[in-house]
């Protein structure tokens, strides 16, 4: 499989020009030192020819065949760049689904490049069974886009976003301390909770549960799931519309059963 630096260079119109350009000119420098080989003992005159017809026909042989090849090769990285982001991400949000964001989120946590700290949060959206129930399922999908809008609203760039399933999204935030954490985690229920949704003309406040893992050295996604998905069914135990966020290595104890 091509690398993603390898997909991005062919899909470039550089690429196709240095295919173009350069490729001729290979068979030219081919057919030149061949000639120059093989005609050598003719004469003069004959090696002039051989050596003009080794410039001339490679050059209106290889000129279209390269761009022809360079122009698939870009169409082929194109498509397949394409269905990369297709099997990477959620249809419904445009968010990554949850193995394109697990996987990348793996990837940073285990990476040495620069200070491990950061926060996971699992956001929940509350009541969700009843707009499904009341409105359809085309209400649902309505209110998962607008969620996933309204979080991707206040994000930093390079955090990232996923659709966990259902109406649960992850949020990976590098860099953060717990303040930070608790900063961006009421940014996005207040975001969330602004947001406009009218199903059948009816206006519905959505609102989400928030649950955060804090991390400041080694850890693993596994691990700051466990903890950030603790926190969120706690935030829901104690009255929804809230955010609950630990560090890992100050998480308290909980005892409580899991309600929607």
């Amino acid at each position: 499989m091509m690398s993603p630096r390898a997909v991005n260079g062919l899909q470039s119109w550089s690429s196709v020009a240095r295919w173009t350009l350069f490729g001729p000119l290979a068979c030219v420098v081919v057919a030149l030192i061949y000639n120059a080989v093989t005609f050598a003992d003719l004469g003069p005159a004959a090696l002039h020819r051989a050596m003009l017809s080794a410039m001339v026909l490679p050059l209106l042989l290889a000129v279209p065949l390269f761009f022809f090849l360079s122009m698939r090769i870009r169409s082929l990285a194109i498509m397949n760049r394409r269905l990369g982001l297709v099997a990477r991400t959620d249809s419904l949000t445009a968010c990554l689904n949850r193995g394109a964001f697990t996987a990348k989120v793996e990837t940073h946590l285990s990476s040495s490049v620069g200070p491990q700290t950061g926060a996971l949060l699992i956001i929940d959206a509350d009541n969700f069974k009843a707009i499904n129930d009341l409105h359809g399922h085309d209400a649902g999908d309505e209110a998962l886009t607008i969620l996933a809008r309204s979080i991707r609203s206040v994000l930093r760039a390079g955090d990232l976003i996923g659709r966990m399933g259902g109406e649960e999204f992850g949020v990976f935030l590098p860099g953060v301390d717990q303040d930070n954490a608790e900063e961006m985690a009421e940014r996005v229920r207040r975001a969330v909770q602004l947001a406009q949704f009218s199903p059948r003309g009816q206006a519905y406040a959505l609102t989400v549960s928030i649950g955060g893992a804090v991390f400041d050295g080694m850890t693993n996604f596994t691990e700051l799931f466990h903890i950030a998905d603790q926190r969120l069914y706690g935030a829901k135990h104690s009255g929804r519309n809230q955010a609950a966020i630990v560090h890992t290595l100050d998480q308290p104890p909980v005892d409580f059963r899991r309600s929607a």
